[in-house]
């Protein structure tokens, strides 16, 4: 009987984790060159983390993966990476103790029940950051940059910023009592989920995939014109400062994210190659003023995104960006006859001078051993024979030069250090 991985996962082989860690390492660089530091949550988290009060999200009402043992309380597989920071944040009492704002970053796993489809999966992985204890256009700008600067280092280049405000407290407020009134006489032709966002959170009715193109929707009021002063002004700071860092953007009224904690910025950047598909969003977020507070903290804001990374190799591919292959090991050694320990250890002092080295442990013959050189790529093969063991020996050859010496076991490592350091500073 053959095993396959559950619907909606999938196992990342060697040559595809070779490349996710290249492009985690990148996105972990540009973290610290913004002064960002790594928090790592649970996996799971008490349920109220992620299902606060009257939340009108597809993600709380429909996607999450709960679970109760023994008769404990209930717990959920993290669906997002905001609200564990949060949660982390106020029970470590970092505003207390750390600078503010406090800038960490997030990567790991994360689960949805939801359809599979390309770059969409039940177990997906995501990296977000969080910016937490300062309300200011600048760093919310800043913050978009950052996925940006990410983005643009990676070298995709077929990428779009689409931003909009939701505004405070008063003006999502008198958007909302508007948009009850715009959809009262029609609701009913709605389909069922906005028919419940309707009670919850009449904004979630703009992003409906399903009744999109009703006459309703299309029709509806623009959040534009009912933002406060202080909001509208808000959101022309965070756009002048975006045209500041040379970062394009498009404003988008019927922005209002997936999830209901937002307050006024909202972004998607969004992928605009023809192969992405209706999974074209590369990373999105926004600020949210609540957050903190209802996890018992001080009243505090926060900022962040969330960038999918699967979606991100995907567009990665389809912008046919090339990461680094397998290079090859440093060193292969090779047995000949009775040598007994020696080859491991002439591997051993060569992996603890820092040489990726490799061995023969199946007893092959010479010809089968080279082969195994060749297709690890190896720089350098160290050939143990028995003869040159006598003398405490052994045959070392440079497989770029060809050049074979012999030479005692304890100057191996200097060898291959001189070696392969006139191979780099010859690159």
């Amino acid at each position: 009987m053959g095993y396959q991985t559950p619907r909606g996962t999938q196992d990342l082989l060697q040559d595809d984790t070779r490349k996710w860690l290249a492009v985690e390492s990148l996105i972990r660089s540009v973290c610290s060159v913004y002064g960002y530091d790594e928090v790592r949550t649970p996996i799971f988290e008490s349920t109220p983390v992620f299902k606060r009060e009257n939340d009108s999200s597809d993600m709380v009402n429909k996607e999450m993966y709960t679970f109760s043992i023994n008769g404990e309380d209930s717990l959920t597989l993290r669906p997002e990476g905001t609200a564990g920071i949060i949660r982390s944040f106020v029970e470590h009492k970092m505003y207390g103790r750390l600078e503010m704002p406090a800038k960490i970053y997030y990567m790991g796993e994360m689960f949805r029940y939801e359809r599979p489809q390309k770059g969409r999966y039940r177990q997906f992985n995501q990296f977000g950051i969080e910016n937490i204890g300062a309300k200011s256009p600048i760093v919310d700008a800043e913050t978009i940059a950052l996925g940006y600067s990410i983005l643009k280092a990676l070298g995709l280049s077929q990428v779009k910023v689409l931003i909009n405000t939701l505004g405070d407290d008063e003006s999502r407020n008198n958007y909302r009592t508007a948009l009850k009134e715009h959809f009262k006489d029609c609701i009913g032709e709605l389909c069922s989920d906005c028919q419940r966002r309707y009670e919850q959170n009449p904004l979630r009715i703009l992003d409906c995939k399903v009744d999109h193109e009703h006459p309703s929707l299309v029709s509806a009021p623009s959040l534009q014109d009912y933002l406060n002063d202080e909001s509208r002004e808000y959101f022309n700071e965070v756009l002048a400062a975006l045209d500041a860092l040379e970062i394009p953007y498009e404003i988008d009224d019927r922005l209002v994210r997936g999830l209901d904690y937002y307050t006024h910025t909202v972004f998607e950047v969004v992928s605009t190659h023809p192969e992405s598909g209706s999974q074209a969003t590369v990373f999105a977020g926004g600020r949210y003023d609540n957050l903190v507070q209802y996890f018992g903290g001080p009243e505090m804001s926060g900022v962040g995104f969330a960038m999918g990374m699967e979606r991100l190799m995907i567009l990665c591919e389809a912008e046919g960006i090339k990461f680094d292959e397998d290079e090859g090991i440093d060193c292969y050694i090779m047995s000949l006859g009775n040598v007994k320990n020696v080859p491991l250890q002439v591997a051993t002092s060569l992996r603890a001078a820092g040489y990726v080295t490799e061995m023969d442990v199946l007893k092959r013959g010479l010809k089968a051993q080279f082969k195994s050189v060749d297709r690890k790529k190896a720089k350098i093969a160290v050939i143990v024979g028995e003869s040159e063991l006598a003398n405490h020996q052994v045959n070392i050859k440079n497989i770029a030069t060809q050049e074979q010496i012999t030479v005692n076991i304890d100057e191996v490592v200097d060898v291959v250090d001189k070696w392969l350091m006139s191979e780099s500073l010859e690159g």
